[in-house]
């Protein structure tokens, strides 16, 4: 029986679908709560640029989540207290101080689900055999994914319907009380499916001796050669993307008298939850496979022009102003699929040239933090610029904000300068 269990198609569903849907809920739902509150675009940014902090700054507290006793105690810990803190949204959308009252909760959701991200990879990379690791890998993507399908189609149609019958804030005090309870419901369900996943003993079992290790792969990450130019080319491969998948959710929202579509809740999400997810998952499947034909080298160019289409897109978009749903929901399906496919150039970079060495994963996650870091400084200040410019010049700067990677990208070395060596560090970190 426990064999079977612990069959991985059992949990690995559930356990990332648990990694996806607290981020989207910050990064999406969240949002697009703000703007049916009618608060300022620059506002918004603001808040989600700051609540997207605790994923650059992860990997510094990943080495003493070993100090647990099993990865399984703290994934399902994480997804159950994420899950009340997600229903405490719904309780803080009553108060007259609503706004700082769910920002602190989120703050608190937002470290949970950066430190559940860290368990989560750490449990599958225990739990399985490389080949299992490959064959699973696919399940991993589109059950993360699925968190972005409940929350930015699912969730938002439903807000936009409860909007229309019951009002904005008990619509989405219902959104976050589904939101909290699908949580507890998979920490309830993990806790029976997950396999347990003991840390390995430490040879310094401490507090004391995690610094130290810390304080070493610290050191080594930034001894690499080239770490420098590496570091400048990971924060600006998502200058562009990072400004219009903040700023392009809430322009399709804005009175057209305002230069955007004036599209309902409900609209924006049936676009993105169908045919914009599937066209996300299509997308980065197949990033996957062309760079794979044509090596990271040769196909980098093409990846960063793909990454740059959802700039193109609201280009578009903001200068012809359509009304037709379909026009848009194909546009927007254009704008999924070159993300995902372009996505998949800073992962593959991250992966092949910057992390290899003495503590491959470690510095993996290292380079994910100052990924986030660049997502999280071109989001804060997306709202100011756009705001400054109005949308259509907006969307102008950020299709000119993807030239200095692309430049970048053709003089920097897409291989790796030195080699792995073994895993020394943490597999979680």
């Amino acid at each position: 029986m426990d064999a079977a269990r612990h069959n991985p198609l059992k949990w690995i569903p559930s356990l990332y679908l648990a990694q996806g849907l607290p981020y989207f809920a910050i990064a999406l739902v969240f949002g697009q709560m703000m703007k049916s509150m009618n608060m300022p675009n620059t506002e918004i940014t603001h808040w989600l640029g700051f609540l997207g902090a605790a994923w650059i700054f992860k990997p510094l507290w990943s080495p003493f989540l070993e100090l647990a006793p099993s990865k399984k105690l703290v994934v399902v810990s994480l997804q159950l207290f994420g899950g009340v803190c997600l229903g405490l949204v719904a309780l803080a959308l009553h108060f007259p101080f609503w706004l700082s009252a769910s920002i602190g909760v989120l703050f608190l959701v937002s470290i949970a689900s950066a430190t559940h991200d860290i368990s989560c990879d750490g449990l599958y990379i225990a739990s399985l055999t490389k080949k299992e690791q490959a064959v699973y890998a696919g399940w991993t993507g589109t059950f993360f994914n699925a968190g972005r399908f409940l929350a930015q189609g699912g969730l938002l149609m439903l807000a936009g319907y409860l909007e229309k019958t019951q009002g904005v804030t008990s619509a989405w005090t219902v959104i976050f009380g589904i939101l909290g309870l699908t949580m507890c419901a998979l920490g309830a369900y993990n806790f029976w499916a997950l396999p347990l996943s003991p840390n390995a003993r430490l040879e310094d079992h401490t507090v004391a001796g995690v610094t130290r290790t810390l304080e070493e792969v610290i050191i080594d990450y930034f001894r690499k050669p080239g770490i420098w130019i590496s570091l400048l080319f990971i924060i600006l491969f998502r200058a562009g993307e990072a400004q219009v998948q903040t700023i392009g959710p809430l322009f399709l929202r804005d009175a057209r008298a305002a230069g955007g579509l004036a599209l309902s809740t409900a609209e924006v999400g049936a676009v993105y939850g169908t045919s914009g997810t599937i066209a996300f998952i299509i997308g980065s499947i197949a990033g996957g496979y062309f760079t794979s034909w044509l090596s990271l080298r040769r196909a980098i160019l093409f990846l960063i022009l793909a990454m740059n289409l959802p700039n193109l897109v609201f280009y578009f978009l903001s200068h012809s102003l359509p009304t037709d749903l379909t026009t848009i929901g194909v546009a927007l399906s254009v704008e999924m699929f070159g993300y995902g496919f372009g996505f998949v150039g800073v992962i593959l970079y991250m992966m092949q040239v910057v992390a290899p060495g003495k503590y491959t994963t470690a510095h993996y996650a290292f380079s994910t933090g100052v990924m986030q870091l660049g997502f999280v400084l071109f989001r804060w200040v997306s709202g100011d610029i756009q705001t400054a410019l109005g949308y259509k010049n907006f969307f102008v700067w950020v299709l000119l904000a993807a030239i200095p990677v692309a430049i970048l990208s053709q003089f920097i070395p897409m291989e790796s300068r030195e080699k792995a060596t073994g895993d020394a560090e943490l597999e979680a970190a």
